[in-house]
């Protein structure tokens, strides 16, 4: 054994068998901290830890590639003639593509592009150095990088378990797109870690343990640095380690851990790095390659049976053009709209859903004078999927956001069609609105966006990393709002709110939960307080009595679960409130986010033409309700008290889920429920990328 590790490629055993220790540990403490909801059967522990190992050993083919290649590079050959001048000649071409060029995209995570510049700028240097000196010396520069390397990788091991820990706590998930959008808003995300946690102590501690590991280690690098190796030996060992990521990029995918009914147990089969790689590379899956599908034209003919509804009329025989004339026979309203998206607002933190701890006291007492919506329903896990669904009114498609997606400009969204009615529309946002590519989404499809940066120094009181607080926000919207209203024209705002987000922090003396104790319910409490304020406030508005208060959340705090996609992570409220204008009414109607704008519409009687796949819920029989939920692979269909599942590799299944616990029974697939769902997903993601939903 001590050979192996005393061979020339000897390092790279020894990060492998450290990377698959640390693994194994972090999947015991995920194991433990899930363990209320994980099942703990023969069959889940042997597949948690058997699947996981080699998910583990897969990323151990990635990780080990820098390794490898300094090893199978570094001897005395490289500093010889003709090497040394193939090597600055490529170090030179290198630091111009990093600094000179645009093909390392500068706006592009720019903290990981100055790390990468300095650090072949700093290998260049030091390679320019060694030219001069003798055998020895490079031997012993050898071995210092080698120890600083193990080192630094030791030590990004467990800072990534860590991390992956308070992930997990977080979203009770292993790595996704969320963070991958968090490596990109690096900005957002290290202030809010440093806001959230003790970090100082963490990396403390972190160092302290990765001292511990490195010192048993790290005593065989110096015989590795100094092994006898054969060029061909040396180029069949260093082939072999190549050519493992390359196999495992081509047959290996991340769909083998979903072996189990328990949603825990497949989350912890996987490998959190592996699982960041997978979804970094897969911002968009193909429906068609992914999914069970059918022929276009009947997913098409399905799809518009579903929205043939009264009052709409298509507008042509084209099998693939869903575009209707929707038209009511009363008088157009030509009313103001203000639609408030909340933070993580979830159905269960309020007192109407069975809450006893009074966190939404306002929201509570705001329901029994608005339409409240009982059966109410996220698209999706993220605000971006809230978003989306709010001003575009389609099914999620599987895969990133339309929102963060590139070309997404000029579709036909909720803006476009009060543009369109002569409206003044908008997007405000607390924060600044680069993060999840907010401004240029919103910007290229008929909102003004208004952000912090639009705010004075005078207009904020408070702020965190994710923005000022909502009461800040709101304050400032009263003033646009104001200017609207001067300006002669009906107004159509979005604000979306920040304050309900970890860190959860907020200004002092405006509830009776502390801001130091940080916790969620606070939040939820100081969110709801500020939305009462500024409808508090809007009541001395000359604009208030022909306005339209729409409150949604984006998402549930948490949709994690037992089960793929359980439906009490998905519940969330919705309150339509214009005190002059409607009367108040609980609504048990099934409906989901993409059904809101065409409901704001059919409350102001407008007359336009529609691409949305969401419809007026008032203008739909009970027969034809139904609700649409998410993952970024899990497509969900929530129809006659039944759940369609559509997963990848052409997984179709259906479940009678509890609406209560949010468990869920499996049940024989329904031909008519399965065609429906295929047919709303397949048509949306064919739509998009066709460029069939322009406006």
């Amino acid at each position: 054994m001590k050979k192996i590790y005393a061979h020339r490629f000897g390092p790279v055993f020894t990060i492998a068998t450290i990377a698959i220790i640390i693994s194994f540990i972090t999947r015991i403490a995920l194991l433990i901290a899930s363990k209320k909801g994980f099942d703990f059967t023969f069959l889940n522990i042997v597949g948690v830890f058997g699947i996981g190992l080699f998910y583990d050993l897969a990323f151990c083919t990635y990780l080990l590639l820098p390794f490898v290649l300094h090893l199978a590079l570094t001897n005395n050959s490289i500093y010889k003639k003709p090497y040394q001048w193939v090597l600055i000649g490529a170090y030179l071409i290198a630091l111009y593509i990093l600094f000179f060029t645009n093909l390392v995209p500068k706006d592009y995570n720019t903290d990981l592009k100055k790390a990468i510049e300095y650090l072949v700028l700093f290998w260049f240097v030091s390679y320019i150095f060694l030219l001069t000196q003798s055998q020895s010396l490079r031997y012993k520069w050898r071995t210092v990088v080698l120890k600083c390397y193990l080192f630094l990788a030791i030590f990004l091991l467990l800072f990534n378990a860590v991390s992956e820990y308070f992930f997990w706590e977080e979203f009770a998930t292993r790595y996704n797109f969320i963070a991958v959008d968090y490596l990109i808003y690096s900005n957002e995300v290290i202030g809010n870690i440093q806001e959230s946690y003790p970090i100082v102590w963490i990396v403390i501690g972190i160092a302290a343990l990765s001292i511990i590991i490195f010192i048993p280690a790290q005593k065989y690098i110096a015989a590795s640095v100094r092994s006898s190796i054969s060029i061909k030996q040396k180029a069949v060992v260093a082939a072999v380690l190549f050519l493992l990521p390359l196999a495992t990029y081509l047959l290996l995918n991340n769909r083998l851990k979903r072996f189990s009914g328990n949603e825990y147990a497949n989350e912890l089969s996987g490998n959190g790095l592996y699982e960041f790689g997978a979804a970094f590379w897969n911002n968009e899956l193909d429906f068609y390659k992914f999914y069970q599908s059918m022929p276009n034209a009947e997913a098409f003919a399905i799809l518009k049976n579903e929205l043939t509804v009264p009052g709409a009329k298509f507008i042509s025989n084209d099998t693939f053009n869903i575009e209707r004339e929707i038209a009511y026979a009363e008088p157009e309203k030509k009313m103001n709209v203000v639609l408030i998206s909340v933070e993580s607002l979830s159905g269960e933190f309020m007192k109407a859903f069975g809450s006893k701890e009074n966190i939404t006291p306002m929201l509570d007492s705001l329901a029994q004078h608005s339409l409240f919506f009982t059966n109410f329903y996220a698209s999706g896990t993220r605000t971006v999927r809230g978003l989306e669904a709010l001003s575009l009114a389609i099914p999620p498609t599987p895969g990133q956001s339309i929102v963060k997606r590139p070309k997404n400009d000029s579709l036909f969204s909720l803006g476009s069609v009060f543009k369109k009615k002569g409206y003044i529309t908008q997007y405000l946002y607390g924060g600044y609105s680069y993060f999840d590519n907010m401004k240029a989404f919103f910007g290229g499809n008929d909102y003004d966006v208004i952000d912090r940066s639009a705010l004075s120094d005078k207009e904020i009181t408070f702020a965190n990393i994710w923005g000022v607080a909502d009461e800040d926000m709101f304050n400032h919207c009263l003033k646009q709002l104001d200017s609207n209203y001067a300006n002669g024209k009906p107004f159509f705002s979005h604000i979306m709110t920040v304050s309900n987000h970890r860190p959860y922090t907020y200004p002092d003396g405006k509830i009776d939960i502390p801001p130091s104790t940080q916790s969620r319910e606070g939040a939820v409490k100081y969110t709801d307080y500020a939305i009462g304020k500024f409808l508090k406030d809007a009541q001395s508005k000359p604009w208030f009595n022909n306005t339209v208060f729409v409150i949604v959340a984006d998402h549930c705090a948490s949709a994690a679960g037992k089960t793929d996609l359980p439906v009490t992570g998905y519940h969330i409220p919705l309150l339509i409130y214009s005190p002059n204008n409607i009367q108040p009414q609980k609504v048990d109607a099934l409906m989901s986010q993409i059904d809101v704008a065409p409901t704001i519409l059919g409350l102001l009687k407008f007359n336009y033409h529609s691409k949305f796949f969401g419809q007026d819920i008032f203008n739909l029989s009970r027969e034809q309700q139904r609700a649409f939920i998410s993952t970024y692979q899990g497509l969900g269909y929530i129809k006659d008290s039944n759940l369609i599942i559509q997963s990848p590799l052409k997984q179709v299944s259906q479940y009678k889920p509890n609406f209560a616990t949010g468990a869920a029974i499996k049940m024989p697939l329904d031909n008519r429920l399965k065609k429906q769902a295929m047919a709303y997903y397949q048509c949306a993601f064919y739509m998009l990328n066709k460029g069939l939903y322009k406006r």
